[in-house]
């Protein structure tokens, strides 16, 4: 079933179930927000490529609803938010409306069935290899902070630690369009293999410059 939903056309990507800071300041969302705040707090954004006019995204781009958590307005009129992911849509098309801001024709955009067990079982090498990382990167910065918190749900679990490490828009947006949870984890798993055993050598290092390379003492 098709939905008609206010859309902000942006040069990122955002994720099911991941927060994503946002200020706002040109006077047409501005419009969106205020609307959407007296209304459902729902908008979607839909990454916009480097080169293509927002009214050149074409049907079936896939995109994420995102709704407003908080919303902080400056005296001047822009607005500090914070948004976080709900569900994906495929634009159908951009419909012609009064508003100054884009409205358009969306419909579900969900993942197709997959094998339960394979999925936990990369989601499990997964889980380990993102703590392995995430506690090396900590000990680099100096950050005794504890990991994020990742869901239970493997299907959503690729989203949550994408949007935590470093992948540019293009590739962010390959992950948000994948209709297979196995494919997507798959994909982080690649990623985080690659990463793991450099930035845990980096890490040790790190950890002894700090003590100056000293061991214990012995008499």
């Amino acid at each position: 079933m098709s939905a008609r939903l206010p859309l902000f056309p942006l040069p990122l990507v955002l994720f099911p179930g991941a927060p994503l800071p946002l200020h706002i300041f040109e006077p047409r969302y501005r419009q969106m927000l205020s609307d959407s705040l007296v209304g459902d707090r729902r908008f979607g954004i839909l990454y916009r490529p480097d080169g293509v006019a927002e009214l050149e995204i074409p049907s079936g781009h896939v995109g994420c609803v995102a709704r407003v958590h908080t919303a902080e307005e400056l005296p001047d009129g822009r607005s500090n938010i914070v948004v976080y992911g709900v569900e994906r849509f495929a634009l159908r098309q951009f419909v012609s409306a009064p508003a100054p801001y884009h409205l358009g024709d969306v419909e579900p955009y969900e993942d197709l069935p997959e094998p339960g067990g394979t999925l936990a079982d990369v989601g499990a090498r997964v889980r380990s290899l993102f703590a392995r990382v995430g506690r090396a990167a900590r000990s680099l910065s100096d950050d005794f902070d504890p990991l994020p918190t990742l869901p239970d749900d493997d299907a959503m679990l690729s989203f949550a630690i994408a949007s935590l490490i470093d992948l540019d828009a293009p590739k962010r947006q390959e992950l948000l369009e994948s209709r297979s949870p196995l494919d997507r984890l798959r994909r982080i798993d690649e990623l985080l293999a690659r990463a793991v055993e450099p930035i845990e050598q980096r890490a040790t290092v790190h950890s002894r410059a700090k003590s100056n390379g000293r061991g214990p003492h012995v008499a």
